[in-house]
């Protein structure tokens, strides 16, 4: 039942992003990343993810203002991600909007590192 109830909400938020979502969807979507395959809305476990890329495993927030008052749900549900692999990358919504390239270059970089076999 909350699995449905996970799915439903991700469905509903696919269809309403924010100005910062779409702006980043923009790039992300097409691959333009390292070729890497992004997902919007992304259910895992009982969280969603507002940008998944499941290989390599990497999930992109971005924050709003909320999420200032919210630090400890923040943590829990980082570390679930991390316990299941992901490396969560942490956005706040005016760095999407004002300084898009210097976000597409973390998220690069951390592709990168993530791609690369270690030595």
């Amino acid at each position: 039942m909350r699995e449905r109830l996970t799915q439903s909400r991700a469905i509903k938020l696919r269809r309403s992003l924010t100005d910062s979502e779409q702006r980043l969807w923009k790039y992300l979507r097409r691959r333009y990343l390292r070729g890497c395959r992004f997902r919007r809305q992304v259910p895992i476990g009982p969280y969603i993810a507002d940008f998944a890329c499941l290989y390599p495993a990497i999930v992109v927030e971005i924050d709003g203002g909320q999420h200032a008052e919210q630090t400890a749900y923040d943590s829990a549900r980082d570390d679930f991600l991390n316990q299941r692999g992901f490396k969560v990358l942490r956005f706040w919504s005016n760095e999407v909007l004002t300084q898009t390239d210097a976000v597409l270059a973390v998220i690069w970089r951390a592709l990168e590192e993530l791609k690369t076999p270690p030595s």
